[in-house]
């Protein structure tokens, strides 16, 4: 598997940039006149996607997961006004189904990427792990040899 190395190439992220280029491609046509939920939609539409760069470059696990969290509600929220488009009349039905498509595509693989950052068992540099100088390791094994053997092993 090859190594993630910046956001654009997460498969989430593209999908969630596609979502982004379609809203704007429906809302730039002139039946969409409604100026508040051009408005509203876009900048929903764009979330994810920002959502996503910004987790990866944070630099932590849990901060990265709570933006892939904020990404898939944004794209909720597109789902909901596109509905709202629809019934409106500013996007066709085709449309309102190949929106609906996309941010159930574009949500799935937030939340399957988010699983595996959540599980992966590569947690990258900022968690390694340094163990601690252990005092009393040293004291027992000058003090109590048997001890120290007992509860630490004789090749330690």
């Amino acid at each position: 598997m090859a190594s993630v190395r910046k956001f654009e190439d997460l498969i989430c992220w593209k999908k969630a940039r596609e979502l982004a280029n379609f809203v704007f491609n429906i809302t730039d046509k002139p039946s969409f006149r409604d100026f508040d939920l051009k408005r509203q939609i876009r900048r929903a539409s764009i979330s994810p996607m920002s959502n996503i760069a910004e987790g990866f470059d944070r630099g932590t696990r849990a901060e990265f997961v709570d933006a892939l969290f904020i990404a898939k509600g944004e794209t909720g929220e597109v789902r909901s006004q596109l509905y709202i488009s629809f019934d409106r009349r500013y996007v066709t039905e085709l449309e309102l189904e190949k929106g609906l498509k996309l941010c159930d595509e574009c949500s799935r693989l937030i939340q399957s990427f988010a699983d595996k950052v959540k599980g992966g068992s590569h947690r990258g540099l900022q968690f390694k792990q340094v163990a601690k100088p252990d005092p009393i390791r040293d004291i027992t094994k000058e003090h109590s040899p048997e001890l120290y053997e007992r509860f630490y092993g004789q090749n330690k």
